[in-house]
């Protein structure tokens, strides 16, 4: 008898089945019950703001006759939901004095592909569109770039014009687990997400470090540098939420961004950080589906968590729809070069770190220590380009891997792996 199971793939899910008779463990994130009123939730978090080392987090002491607000929001690869965060923002702005057209919404891309205005009403409302200045940023365009020095660490500060120049910076978003950065949120959107190409670069080379890993927030020496280009752009304030496996808001906290980068990661560890006892032969595991499927360069951090608690010599499969190919031109056309892992991780080595490119460094990583097989919208030539192993379905899948789970090999499904901490025991 086989038993079935159902993971998120793309906007729908997929299902599939394994043996009654094989162990398997569902690594899926604690249930958390949503605000009850999404909206509601955010007011309260705006009517009262964490405070932080920099005092007052509010808003209305900066507020003056024709201030410019800059406002920073994720672009289509984060579940972000702006329909019940900015509408209640925009009018905590108005009460505190600040008027509509002094304010600026900047589509915080890092080097993501920049979006179109006709892309805009899919992450953002439409009074929005309709009523306020959107710019999206391009971190390859230096004209739109100015300097705010150098952190510590040796990262020049390299931001969004617009959103630097402003009188009031905020930014919006969400707090979850991150690969090397241990946690989205706080100052990230605009410090990485309207940072310039050169700023990323020498920040994200430090996800080299071991230090810098899912789940490690303070000595993580990437999320530290991150933090110093906050205080040298001068982030304001925060509105961020912890959303739950179905991308509902279950608290929001607003205020200053540190502060709410203190008061926010205990909730996303207590929700998504799960204990595992030891590796497993065979992970069936998905980033959670759209839009953290929506391209390889986003569904790589599913294959990054997943590889943490395989075994050597295991198999992975990774179910992500990728209706946007790659999500990076540079990766595609560096990686387009490489015949084998091996090859990229010695190339990657001789050539230095650069984005894009890292994100085929970050995939042979995993992939060279275990079996990697993609299921996938994308056509399987595109999948061997990319130096993995394509399959039709999951059955497919679980029919090549190494140790298939007729053999009593253990295996594991993370069905929202991009955002689930899986913790390997020591002992």
């Amino acid at each position: 008898m086989n038993r079935r199971y159902e993971i998120p793939y793309g906007r729908k899910t997929i299902e599939f089945t394994l043996p009654d008779s094989a162990p398997v463990d569902l690594l899926s994130p604690k249930e958390a019950a949503p605000a009850p009123d999404p909206s509601a939730e955010v007011v309260r978090a705006l009517g009262s703001p964490i405070s932080g080392t920099t005092g007052d987090p509010g808003l209305r002491r900066l507020a003056e006759a024709g201030a410019a607000v800059a406002i920073a929001v994720n672009d289509k690869t984060r579940p972000v939901p702006h329909g019940d965060l900015l509408p209640p923002l925009l009018n905590y702005l108005r009460e505190a004095g600040f008027r509509s057209e002094d304010i600026t919404f900047v589509i915080a891309t890092g080097t993501h592909p920049v979006m179109l205005p006709e892309e805009y009403p899919s992450i953002l409302p439409p009074e929005i569109v309709r009523g306020y200045r959107i710019e999206c940023h391009d971190g390859y365009d230096r004209a739109n770039l100015v300097s705010r020095g150098t952190t510590s660490r040796g990262t020049p500060a390299w931001f969004n014009r617009t959103y630097a120049e402003a009188d009031v910076r905020i930014v919006v978003g969400n707090i979850e687990p991150h690969q090397f950065m241990g946690y989205s949120g706080g100052v990230k959107s605009a410090a990485i997400g309207l940072a310039g190409v050169e700023t990323i670069n020498t920040n994200h080379a430090r996800m080299m470090d071991p230090a810098a890993r899912l789940g490690t927030y303070e000595g993580n020496p990437a999320r530290d540098d991150v933090e110093e280009l906050g205080r040298l752009l001068g982030v304001h304030f925060a509105l961020n939420v912890v959303l739950n496996d179905h991308k509902q808001i279950v608290r929001a906290f607003a205020g200053d961004p540190v502060a709410v980068m203190a008061a926010g990661i205990p909730l996303v560890r207590d929700q998504f950080e799960l204990p595992v006892h030891e590796p497993f032969d065979l992970m069936i595991v998905s980033p959670g589906g759209h839009p953290k499927d929506i391209n390889l360069y986003q569904a790589q951090k599913a294959l990054a968590h997943a590889s943490l608690i395989t075994r050597e010599g295991g198999s992975i499969i990774l179910a992500a729809a990728c209706p946007e190919g790659s999500g990076s031109a540079s990766y595609e056309t560096w990686v387009a070069g490489r015949r084998s892992n091996r090859e990229v991780l010695d190339d990657f080595g001789t050539e230095g770190f650069r984005v894009g490119p890292h994100k085929a460094f970050q995939i042979a990583r995993d992939a060279i220590r275990a079996r990697v097989i993609l299921v996938s919208d994308l056509s399987d030539e595109q999948v061997r380009r990319f130096i993995l192993e394509p399959a039709g379905s999951i059955e497919e899948a679980i029919a090549r891997a190494a140790l298939p789970p007729s053999s009593g090999g253990r295996t594991g499904i993370m069905p929202y792996a991009n955002a689930t901490i899986p913790r390997l025991d020591a002992g």
